[in-house]
């Protein structure tokens, strides 16, 4: 269970920039919750997933994951628990390096970098077939440089590789079309930007709704099914 209690952020403090952009935000996100979170532009959303991320320490408050405090951990050190796919396919990859390359620095995730670790047949295997499962082809093309693959191949790796440990919270940077699946599959507790409303109630189990700093709506499952996309923009009124 992840916890953030009274979480603060202000931007450019004591200048005429100053920007209070995240204003006491509670919040507890369960095991298997898949919350999507949406927002008009400002409203926090990009900076609240950068705090759960480690790449924002907060001014104030506190991330509990579980009975630790995180909240002054960098991403690296959060890396065992916490994963992140950017929406950006271009980040979380290292152009130069092959499929394969890329796909074992992700099964080291949270642990010592390198390549001087057992690499197996049956490691490998097993990751081949992990690409397979994407259904995009993939599996055949391990020493291809992830650079060459197209923004939506490379997205899809980008969303493996976030999975193949586990982690506690995996946070995404807007949908992709394998995400749902492999969300359940792993039964993954996740946490989703998207700027869709239609995505905001479709996917996932929990949506909140951020203005301004705050999350002014919390909707469950069941108040999501009373809503259809529409009914969304009446709370930005």
């Amino acid at each position: 269970m992840i916890r953030l209690e009274h979480l603060h952020v202000t931007y450019h403090k004591a200048s005429p920039l100053e920007n209070h952009v995240l204003q006491g935000i509670d919040l507890t996100i369960h095991p298997g919750e898949f919350i999507t979170i949406i927002g008009g532009n400002g409203a926090g959303k990009s900076t609240l997933m950068n705090v759960l991320a480690g790449e924002t320490i907060p001014d104030a408050g506190h991330i509990w994951l579980n009975a630790m405090d995180i909240t002054a951990l960098s991403t690296v050190k959060r890396a065992h628990w916490i994963s992140r796919v950017f929406q950006d396919p271009m980040q979380g990859t290292c152009s130069d390096l092959t499929i394969e390359e890329n796909l074992l620095l992700a099964h080291r995730r949270g642990h010592r970098r390198g390549f001087k670790f057992a690499y197996d047949r049956q490691l490998k295997n097993t990751l081949k077939d992990a690409v397979a499962e994407l259904g995009i082809g993939l599996e055949d093309r391990f020493l291809t440089p992830i650079g060459a693959l197209s923004g939506g191949q490379r997205q899809a790796i980008s969303l493996l590789m976030a999975t193949l440990q586990p982690c506690e919270l995996l946070l995404l940077d807007e949908h992709t079309q394998i995400t749902d699946k492999i969300v359940k599959k792993h039964e993954l507790t996740t946490f989703m930007i998207t700027h869709s409303m239609q995505q905001a109630l479709h996917y996932g189990t929990r949506t909140l709704l951020m203005q301004q700093g705050k999350i002014v709506k919390d909707l469950n499952t069941a108040a999501r099914a009373l809503l259809q996309p529409a009914d969304l923009l009446a709370y930005f009124d």
